[in-house]
C-alpha cells in the first residue's frame, strides 16, 4: 500500500546522484493560493490547481476559524511517474523494504514544498493532494501533536470526495481496511508512542499498519463522539498541547487503553467502520482566474534545484542551480537557492553575496531581501551606508509579504542593536508574535526591547505569558532564565535609584548644615562622595567579537570588566552594569539562574560590543552568547 511523507528540517544528510531527463515541457499554472509545477498535460496540471484550490475552500468551510492561507508559498512540484519523482524525493525512503510513497509535504520557516506522484494508484484519485494539504494545514501543532493524530486525520481528510453541492468526509479506504482485517493490530502503547524515528513511520511492513491503525482510532474516536454527543477526542487534543505524554492523556481522556483496544479490534471488523461524515456545501472555484504557461526546463530545474536544497540534498542542488545558472545567469531562485546552500553550511559571506545579486536581480523576491537582511545583521559590523541598505530590504520584504513574521522580528532587531526607534522596534515584534504566536523566541524579543526601554514590569508581564505558551523544555528554560534576569535587573535599577536619592539628600543636608555654620572651608573634601558609576554604554555601531573569557571582575554596585582571550590577542570589556547585558545561550541551557561575576570565567562567548573611544577608550559589552 502506497503511503505518504510529512518532511521536516532538519533532513537526512544523504545524497542522491541526481540523474536528468529533461522532459519535454514543464508547465506552471498560478492560482490564488498556489503554484503547479509539472511536466503533465496543461489540462491535468489544472485539474491538480483545482483540487488544491477546492480542498482549500472544504477546511475554510468546514473549520473557519482556522487560518488555511499560510504566510509562505506553497510550490507542488507534479510529475508524471515514478522515475521522475525518485529523482526529487528524498534519499532515505529510496531502496528496498523501505516505505514507498507518493508524495510528500516539506515545510520550512519560510517555504512550502509539495512533492507529487500523478501515477499513483488509490482509492481516491487525490488522496495525496488532501493528505498533504491536511498537513500543511495542522503544521503548526506539529511541535505538541502526537504522530499518529498527526497521520491519523491527514489520512481521514484524504478519503475525501468533493461533489457538486456537498462533500463527504472521513470515508473509508478500501485498501486500509483489508490490512486491519488481515494483520493484528499494534498495541495502542506502541502507535501513541511512535514518532518520527521509529521504525513504524519509515519501514514499509511496519509503516502500512501504522498509518493504517492511526486512520482507524482517528475515524472510530470521531464517530464515537459525533453519535454519542461526546468530546474524547478534543479531551485529548487538549491534554497533549498542554505537554501530558500522549499515553497518559490518552488515559485521562478515552478511559482503559485495553477496553478501547478491544472495542477498536471489534470496529475494524464491522460495517459501521464505512461511515463518512457529510458537509452539505457547494465548492465551487472559478478556474478562469488560473493563469497557465510553460516555462523552460531551466526554470523548471531551478525549482527543482530548491526543493532538493530544503531536503538538505545539498550536493545535488548545488549541481543542478549550477548548471541553471549557465544557462540563464540572472534567474533569481537559482541564486536563493544558492545563498540558501550556503547559508545553511554556516558560509555567510559566500551566501550573503548571492542574497544580494538576488536582491538586485528581482525586488519581488521577499525571501531575497529578507535573507540579505538577516545575514548582515547577524554578520554585524555595518556602517551607517550599509544598516541603511538592511532596513530598506527589510522594509521591502515587510510590503511584498506582509504576512511573513521573521522580517517584523529583523527590522525589530535592527532597531534594537542601533538603540533607536524603540517603539517602532516594539511594534513590528508584536506584529512578528501576532502572526505566529507559537514562537517564544519573538515574545522574549519584544521583553528584550521593553528592557532596554525600561518598561520593566511590562517586560516581566510578557515573560509570564510566553511561559504559557512555550511547548519545548528548551524555551521554558530560556523563559525562565530571562524572566529571572529582567527581575535582576529591576530590582538593581531600583536599589540604585534609592542610593542615588539618598546620596542627594545628604548633599542637601550638607549644605544646609554649612549655610547655618558659615565657618567652615567648602573644599572640594567636604563635598559628598560621587556615585562612582560610569555612563551607560554610548549608542553606536554594535562589534562582534568571539574567544574565552577571562579574568572577570565585578565591583559595587553591579560594574564588571572582563577580557576576552580571541587566540591572537586580548580585548578588555567593560559593563556599568550587568544586569543590562543580555545573556544567552548557544546549544546548551544553563542550570539555575546564571551569576555572570561567577560563572563566566572560562567560557567560550561571543561578545557584542560598543567602542568609546573615550578619554578612557572603553568596550562596553551590549550583550554575551555562551557558546557550549
Amino acid at each position: 500500500m502506497n503511503k505518504y511523507f510529512c518532511y521536516f528540517l532538519p533532513l537526512l544528510l544523504a545524497t542522491l546522484a541526481f540523474g536528468k531527463d529533461k522532459p519535454e515541457r514543464w508547465l506552471q499554472v498560478s492560482t490564488p493560493h498556489f503554484v503547479i509545477i509539472s511536466n503533465a498535460d496543461e489540462a491535468e496540471t489544472r485539474h491538480i490547481a483545482g483540487q488544491f484550490e477546492r480542498m482549500r475552500l472544504v477546511f475554510q468551510t468546514a473549520f473557519p476559524q482556522m487560518q488555511v492561507d499560510p504566510p509562505s508559498p506553497i510550490v507542488v512540484i507534479a510529475v508524471r511517474n515514478k522515475k521522475d519523482f525518485e529523482q526529487l524525493e528524498p534519499p532515505g525512503y529510496l531502496g528496498k523494504g523501505k516505505l514507498q510513497i507518493d508524495g510528500l509535504f516539506l515545510r520550512a520557516p519560510d517555504k512550502n514544498y509539495v512533492l507529487l506522484r500523478l501515477d499513483a494508484e488509490g482509492d481516491h484519485p487525490y488522496a495525496t493532494v488532501y493528505h498533504e494539504y491536511t498537513h500543511l494545514l495542522t503544521s503548526k501543532a506539529d511541535a505538541w501533536m502526537p504522530l499518529w493524530l498527526t497521520e491519523g486525520l491527514a489520512e481521514f481528510f484524504e478519503n475525501t470526495t468533493i461533489h457538486e453541492k456537498d462533500v463527504l468526509l472521513g470515508e473509508p479506504s478500501p485498501g486500509n481496511i483489508f490490512l486491519l482485517q488481515q494483520k493484528r493490530l499494534l498495541p495502542l502503547a506502541t502507535l501513541l508512542s511512535v514518532d518520527y524515528n521509529s521504525p513504524y513511520y519509515h519501514e514499509e511492513d511496519k509503516g502500512n499498519i501504522f498509518y493504517a491503525e492511526s486512520w482507524a482510532l482517528t475515524q472510530y474516536l470521531k464517530v464515537s463522539d459525533f453519535r454519542a454527543n461526546t468530546h474524547h477526542l478534543s479531551d485529548y487534543v487538549g491534554l497533549v498541547s498542554q505537554g501530558v505524554n500522549p499515553v497518559t492523556a490518552a488515559r485521562q481522556a478515552f478511559g482503559d487503553l485495553q477496553q478501547v483496544q478491544k472495542l477498536l479490534d471489534a470496529y475494524v471488523q464491522r460495517d459501521g467502520y464505512r461511515y463518512a461524515f457529510r458537509l452539505a456545501a457547494p465548492i465551487n472555484v472559478d478556474e478562469s482566474v488560473f493563469k497557465a504557461q510553460s516555462i523552460t526546463n531551466s526554470a523548471a530545474d531551478a525549482h527543482r534545484a530548491d526543493l532538493m536544497a530544503y531536503e538538505n540534498r545539498y550536493d545535488d542542488s548545488r549541481s543542478l542551480a549550477s548548471e541553471v545558472l549557465q544557462e540563464d545567469p540572472n534567474n533569481t531562485l537559482a541564486h536563493e537557492t544558492m545563498g540558501y546552500l550556503e547559508f545553511r553550511q554556516n558560509h555567510f559571506d559566500e551566501a550573503l553575496k548571492w542574497f544580494r545579486e538576488a536582491v538586485k536581480l528581482d525586488s519581488q523576491s521577499y525571501l531575497a531581501n529578507y535573507y540579505f537582511a538577516a545575514i548582515s545583521i547577524n554578520k554585524g559590523g555595518m556602517d551607517s551606508t550599509q544598516e541603511a541598505e538592511v532596513e530598506r530590504s527589510l522594509q521591502n520584504s515587510i510590503k511584498l509579504n506582509p504576512s511573513y513574521a521573521p522580517s517584523y522580528d529583523g527590522l525589530a532587531l535592527l532597531y534594537k542593536r542601533q538603540h533607536r526607534n524603540l517603539n517602532d522596534a516594539y511594534r513590528a515584534e508584536l506584529q512578528a508574535v501576532e502572526l505566529d504566536p507559537a514562537d517564544v523566541n519573538y515574545r522574549m524579543n519584544a521583553a528584550g526591547i521593553l528592557v532596554d526601554m525600561e518598561q520593566y514590569a511590562n517586560a516581566i508581564n510578557v515573560i509570564k505569558a510566553t511561559l504559557k505558551v512555550a511547548k519545548t523544555t528548551t524555551d521554558l528554560a530560556q523563559a525562565q532564565l530571562f524572566l529571572s534576569q529582567i527581575q535582576n535587573v529591576e530590582q538593581e535599577t531600583e536599589r540604585q535609584k534609592e542610593v542615588q536619592k539618598e546620596m542627594q539628600e545628604s548633599a542637601r543636608a550638607l549644605s544646609d548644615h554649612s549655610g547655618r555654620g558659615g565657618a567652615e572651608d567648602e573644599s572640594s573634601d567636604s563635598q559628598p562622595p560621587a556615585l562612582n558609576r560610569r555612563p551607560a554604554a554610548p549608542h553606536g555601531t554594535r562589534h562582534f567579537m568571539t574567544g574565552i573569557i577571562k579574568k572577570v571582575r565585578c565591583s559595587e554596585p553591579s560594574m564588571m570588566e572582563f577580557n576576552l582571550d580571541t587566540g591572537s590577542k586580548v580585548f578588555q570589556f567593560y559593563s556599568a552594569n550587568y544586569y543590562h547585558i543580555e545573556f544567552t545561550a548557544l546549544n546548551f541551557t544553563p542550570k539555575g539562574d546564571l551569576e555572570p561575576c561567577t560563572q563566566l570565567e572560562g567560557v567560550r562567548g561571543k561578545v557584542e560590543f560598543v567602542t568609546d573611544n573615550g578619554p578612557p577608550a572603553r568596550n562596553y559589552a551590549i550583550a554575551i552568547e555562551m557558546q557550549h
